[in-house]
């Protein structure tokens, strides 16, 4: 139980963001993946494209 105390006791001392942080750095993520998803999808259909040339 002292455990559960202390778990208690710490998470009262956790800075949490506020909303505009929380939707900026939500943002951020999304953006950030969006980017790497067309980046890998670029990347992905030009070395396909590229197996494709050398095998014919």
């Amino acid at each position: 139980m002292s455990f559960l105390r202390s778990v208690k006791e710490e998470m009262k001392l956790v800075t949490w963001p506020s909303k505009k942080q929380l939707r900026h750095d939500s943002l951020v993520v999304i953006e950030t993946s969006i980017i790497f998803a067309l980046m890998f999808f670029i990347m992905d259909t030009a070395i396909q494209a590229l197996i494709n040339l050398i095998i014919r």
